[in-house]
């Protein structure tokens, strides 16, 4: 048997081995001086999240509501002692010392407290996904900016700390234009199972995927999707009633994305992402969302730097600490409602997708999301 090295499948471009990973400010940070007033409006489950995050970046939350007071005098006793508690979110607009509103409700319920926030003049930080219905979330963009106040959406996926530094490589030029994204995630979903999550006709896509839309939406840079095709398929073995197996892929004018979903793996769980462009490529993998390894490949050689945090407190911390920074500043945050619009035409373009037997939709022909 001939046992030769042929060099087929190698790159004729020699690698020089290990280099020193290049330094990015991946981790969220607060404002020079700015430390706004923030009221925080539902009080569920995902709220605890947000709230310990704010605790250990020393952001200052002094108001809480909830239609169920109770769960709002928790919070406070459990978070912010002397913050005032509310069960009508117009009262707790009429406090004139809050500057910025951290909406997170579900949508059907968000959006007035979206428009009722920006009319009383004040910053609003949405829970994603941020509407329902791109006509709506143009309305809220267009309000925001009549009222002269900064809308962002809680995309704290952005702020992982391997997805931060990876789009901090791809901004630099590290690995040139982006051209392929290849993301192949098995993890064990199956909690949502027997929950109201389970309920959504397309958990996996609308509640999970978002995240990776976003993603490839920030790593593609300024270009717009040409059409996204996704299909979705249920196992007998599967607990959930949604299906937990997805594959989308998405053209763009540079390239593709191709996106692999297996929510039901119990053993063995491992998230890869890889983004390949004509300088470089950088990958990321791991055995959970918060267990992450990121590498840079380039002529240069391969980095791996050693990144700190993990995707909840980093990720609530980043879409809030963004949007203080981007008022001190006086300019759009990176998470604007306006940018956000683009991963959700790219959402709703998916489930339409998987809606018809995978047949490709353009992004924002779609208008309204089928979940």
């Amino acid at each position: 048997m001939d046992t030769e090295d042929t060099g087929y499948g190698k790159s004729d471009i020699i690698n020089s081995g290990a280099i020193d990973a290049p330094e990015f400010p991946y981790l969220p940070k607060l404002p020079k001086s700015y430390r706004p007033k923030i009221g925080l409006i539902g009080c569920g489950g995902i709220s605890e999240y947000h709230l310990q995050a704010y605790v250990d970046l020393g952001l200052d939350v002094v108001a809480l509501c909830s239609r169920d007071i109770s769960k709002a005098e928790a919070h406070r006793d459990r978070f912010y002692p002397d913050a005032q508690v509310f069960d009508d979110y117009h009262e707790l607009l009429k406090c004139q010392n809050i500057d910025i509103i951290d909406a997170t409700p579900h949508p059907p319920e968000r959006v007035a407290i979206i428009e009722d926030s920006l009319r009383a003049c004040k910053h609003v930080l949405s829970q994603k996904p941020f509407v329902l219905d791109l006509e709506v979330g143009e309305g809220l963009v267009t309000l925001a900016r009549e009222q002269n106040c900064l809308l962002a959406v809680n995309q704290n996926g952005r702020w992982a700390p391997h997805f931060s530094y990876m789009r901090h490589v791809i901004a630099a030029g590290c690995i040139g234009e982006v051209s392929h994204l290849s993301l192949s995630m098995q993890w064990d979903h199956s909690w949502t199972a027997d929950t109201p999550f389970d309920d959504l006709k397309h958990l996996l896509l609308y509640d999970f995927a978002v995240h990776w839309f976003d993603i490839c939406t920030v790593f593609f840079g300024n270009q717009d999707a040409l059409s996204v095709s996704a299909q979705l398929k249920k196992s007998p073995q599967h607990k959930n009633k949604s299906p937990m197996i997805a594959s989308i892929i998405i053209d763009y004018p540079s390239g593709q994305a191709c996106l692999n979903f297996n929510g039901h793996v119990i053993f063995g769980q491992q998230d890869q992402l890889t983004v390949s462009g004509d300088k470089g490529t950088l990958r990321s993998t791991g055995p959970s969302l918060s267990e992450q390894t990121v590498t840079l490949s380039n002529t240069d050689g391969h980095a791996t730097p050693d990144l700190q945090g993990d995707w909840f407190t980093n990720g609530f911390q980043g879409t809030m600490s963004e949007l203080c920074c981007a008022i001190e500043e006086e300019r759009q945050p990176n998470h604007s409602a306006q940018n956000n619009l683009r991963t959700l035409a790219l959402t709703y373009a998916a489930l339409a997708s998987a809606d018809d037997e995978g047949l490709p939709k353009i992004p924002g022909e779609v208008r309204q999301a089928s979940t």
